[in-house]
């Protein structure tokens, strides 16, 4: 039966850098995941199935570093457009044999680091080359596409002027907020209750690639900014960059624990969940378990 993600709760599948860098895939930079399409497409299929096959009703296109910018630096800015289409058809292949009624939502990053707003391109720039990745996205055939990690205010308003006119009425955002304690700012300062009037033709709003211990705040300061109707999507990570570049676990890692959290971003109005940076597919599968057992009424809350 597919689902609608106006269902709560839709689940939505985990990493898919890390997991692939857990299975002993090369994701060093400048490529990070985009050079598994050419590398170990069947490891990046098998990602997909176990998200699959763990319970997501929707699972994210690895096309995170597929943009021509970043391409660009390992000399392969020509293959943007395909290695975009291969990456949805390899998401779409794992879609079909696993779970057919099941959604494959196409991955628009920032076009730089997620974590530096600064070093975004200006707003007529960034228009341009969202533009290209999402008319990509489109014509390999994803059914939404997803707009995630938006750190800087002029990045977001470009990329969803772009959706607007490429997706149509298919698309959806979520933000990479702040977790030094501001609820509600954006990485560059902004305060996303500014951005929301631009964003009222997207699907749902979505907060992702934060600590799962401050997403329920973030979560029901945003429920309080949007109409009953407008789903939330919430997809936390477990753990964050260190000043080295390296990766240092919380711990949510464990998936009961994260599973825990979750329960936390329902109560405060989610109603999309998923993982971000870190979670594997055990991880969805303890959501699944989880949310199956608050449908039957079996969950002690």
């Amino acid at each position: 039966m597919i689902r609608s993600f106006l269902e709560s709760p839709f689940l939505l599948d985990g990493a898919t850098g890390t997991e692939l860098d857990r299975r002993g895939v090369d994701v060093g930079m400048p490529l990070w995941s985009a050079g598994v399409m050419d590398e170990a497409p069947d490891v990046l299929r098998e990602v997909h199935a176990s998200y699959l096959q763990a319970g997501a009703d929707a699972i994210i296109t690895n096309t995170f570093r597929t943009h021509a910018r970043s391409l660009a630096k390992a000399g392969l800015g020509h293959r943007a457009e395909s290695l975009t289409h291969m990456a949805v058809s390899i998401a779409r292949q794992a879609r079909d044999e696993c779970r057919p009624e099941a959604f494959v939502w196409g991955g628009v990053a920032p076009l730089e680091d997620c974590y530096s707003p600064q070093l975004a391109p200006d707003a007529r720039i960034c228009r341009e080359e969202h533009s290209n990745i999402i008319r990509h996205l489109v014509d390999a055939g994803v059914d939404l596409v997803l707009i995630e990690t938006m750190c800087s205010a002029h990045e977001t308003i470009a990329a969803a002027e772009a959706a607007m006119q490429h997706a149509h009425d298919a698309w959806a955002i979520s933000f990479c907020l702040s977790s030094n304690g501001d609820i509600g700012y954006l990485l560059d300062g902004t305060p996303i209750s500014q951005l929301l009037p631009s964003l009222g033709e997207a699907r749902f709003i979505g907060i992702n690639c934060v600590s799962p211990t401050v997403m329920a705040d973030q979560v029901k300061h945003l429920r309080g900014l949007l109409p009953d109707t407008m789903p939330i999507a919430a997809y936390g990570n477990v753990g964050h960059a260190d000043e080295e570049g390296g990766w240092v676990c919380t711990d949510a890692i464990d998936p009961e624990r994260y599973a825990e959290h979750a329960l936390t971003w329902l109560d405060a109005g989610a109603s999309i969940i998923g993982g971000c940076c870190g979670t594997t597919p055990a991880t969805i599968r303890s959501l699944y378990t989880r949310f199956k057992a608050l449908s039957t009424g079996d969950e002690d809350r």
